[in-house]
């Protein structure tokens, strides 16, 4: 297949996104540093300024974001058609991990939080995986670790946002408008039309797709979905002549248009994102806080139910031989990555924000999900850095 001569999609995204991640740790370190000196009154002011009718950090959240969710739902449909989930074979093993990845988290969450049902919005925080920060943590060993690897963990990380987008549309809408609502899937039907008769530029795509935010933006389903419906409906067009990242095929709008967002999502809205986002004050933080069913269910279910949930069902599913195991990775490297799913960061700070207006609980939220990533970062890289035998999984089906 021509497509797949060079450098393959999936190490170009791995690429990038190993050193986007890198620039978000920081920013978003960034964040936590500045919300907790002297600048935190300014931190908070700036994020609080209106423009335009909205906040800057509603512009942030809603707006930077929704190119996000558009380079994301490229990333998706473009892995699902000619990436590493262009089979179902080649999806089994990533689609299994990530169910539960994101099943054992919601059910300790709500475990933990059975008795406070003020809190069980939240559920949905802990299932997420946050692609850039993982990958850019598991960049950091370079060759130590099998390529095989990298290929899983990104692969299971599109699964999970797909994931995530699918309990955002359907959890988290509210105070739906009709005629909001109307006028997105007026423009989405656009959208699917101009897919349908071969429009292959992309300005028309572009201005429908601005007009599809603002309406979802007004509808109760949040506006940043708008860029995941625009992206399944960008064409992937003649990949004949090879891939768009190596040859500069401009006969391909989705390369073409995941060319154009990938640098500047990678390195500057998500970390704008972060800084944001991350910069919680610690001031007045007990233990006992960090123990409230809220925090409490969101630590575990990142740091605890992602690993668990992941080599529950891989484990299983090899057992029963309907997987493969990366190739030349040890049942260790593989929990290794497993806890680093545990990083849920982006999206999980995300999905908090949907999931709750209280500003105690907003904070309580923000300042879990990076306790849980954190500890899902260092001990998944202690588990990586563990002196290892040169046994690897034997896949007996293999």
């Amino acid at each position: 297949m021509p497509i797949r001569k060079a450098r393959s999609v999936i190490q170009k995204f791995i690429a990038s996104e190993a050193s986007g991640g890198i620039v978000l740790m920081v920013a978003a370190a960034l964040g936590m540093i500045v919300a907790n000196s002297y600048l935190a009154h300014d931190y908070e002011h700036i994020l609080h300024l209106k423009v335009g009718g909205l906040s800057v950090l509603h512009w942030i959240n809603d707006g930077l974001m929704a190119l996000f969710f558009l380079l994301v739902g490229l990333e998706i449909k473009r892995e699902m058609l000619v990436g590493e989930l262009d089979n179902w074979p080649r999806r089994a093993l990533p689609l299994i991990a990530a169910a539960g990845g994101m099943l054992a988290p919601a059910l300790l969450f709500f475990a933990v939080n059975f008795e406070t049902p003020e809190t069980w919005r939240g559920w949905a925080v802990p299932t997420a995986t946050d692609i850039a920060f993982a990958l850019g943590v598991l960049s950091l060993f370079g060759s130590r670790i099998p390529n095989s690897l990298k290929v899983f963990l990104t692969s299971l990380a599109i699964i999970d946002d797909l994931g995530a987008i699918l309990i955002i549309a359907i959890f988290y809408a509210s105070d739906l408008s009709m005629m909001a609502l109307g006028l997105s899937a007026l423009a989405a039907l656009v959208l699917i039309a101009f897919n349908w008769f071969g429009v292959l530029r992309l300005w028309p795509y572009l201005i429908v797709g601005a007009g599809l935010w603002a309406a979802m933006l007004f509808s109760g389903i949040h506006a940043t979905l708008a860029g995941v419906v625009l992206a399944l409906t960008i064409p992937l067009g003649d990949t004949s002549g090879g891939h768009g990242h190596d040859h500069g095929n401009q006969s391909s709008p989705l390369y073409r248009l995941e060319d154009a967002l990938g640098f500047g999502v990678a390195f500057l809205i998500v970390p704008i994102f972060g800084f944001a986002n991350a910069g919680v004050s610690l001031s007045g933080v007990t233990v006992d806080m960090m123990l409230a069913p809220l925090s409490l269910g969101i630590i575990l279910g990142l740091f605890v139910g992602k690993q668990l949930g992941i080599m529950a069902f891989v484990a299983g599913a090899h057992r029963t031989g309907i997987v493969h195991l990366p190739a030349e990775a040890s049942w260790r490297e593989l929990y290794g990555v497993a806890i680093l799913c545990g990083i849920g960061f982006t999206m999980s700070l995300f999905i908090g924000l949907l999931a709750f207006t209280d500003p105690a609980q907003i904070a309580e939220t923000k300042l879990a999900v990076l306790i849980g990533s954190m500890l899902s970062a260092l001990v998944g890289a202690v588990v990586l850095l563990w002196p290892k035998r040169r046994a690897v999984v034997q896949d007996e089906a293999g």
